[in-house]
């Protein structure tokens, strides 16, 4: 299995976009904006993300396909973690191996997280990379249309 990270580019876009239309990645996914089926919100939205110079994005290839994205941003002052991989490749190391190379990245200490508290994959994920959870929070999930549990972590070194 080799993954590796790259800039996102204009072709990665439609990859990304049915992984949110997947009804299970966008429930795993939780804090999106809700309507998985409007690309013209979806492509907007990418493109101011991809604008703003505070934001690393990089796309995830798995043996040299597009599987999902990896990326970091500023949130309430804070330096958050984020990252998707296609269903097709839940379970297989590729989002550890994708947010340890991100984290090799990016020298700023503490980084955050955040995810649904029934996301347990992605709670593995972050642990695994040595994210620990300092708290635990709610939040509306777009996804879901309702407030749900989530679990705050915090990586140090």
């Amino acid at each position: 299995m080799d993954v590796t990270l790259r800039e996102v580019a204009d072709d990665d876009l439609p990859v990304f976009f049915e992984h949110q239309r997947d009804p299970a990645y966008d429930h795993m996914a939780a804090f999106t904006r809700g309507d998985r089926d409007d690309r013209a919100g979806f492509m907007a939205h990418w493109a101011k993300i991809r604008a703003d110079a505070t934001i690393v994005l990089r796309t995830i290839l798995l043996d040299g396909q597009v599987v999902g994205s990896v990326g970091s941003f500023v949130l309430f002052g804070e330096r958050e973690v984020t990252y998707g991989v296609g269903r097709a490749h839940w379970g297989q190391g590729v989002a550890t191996a994708a947010l340890r190379q991100l984290l090799a990245l990016l020298p700023e200490r503490p980084l955050h997280a955040r995810a649904a508290a029934d996301n347990l994959g992605s709670l593995r994920v972050l642990e695994k990379c040595g994210f620990e959870v300092t708290g635990r929070d709610r939040g509306f999930a777009g996804a879901r249309g309702q407030e749900v549990d989530e679990v705050v972590l915090r990586l140090s070194v």
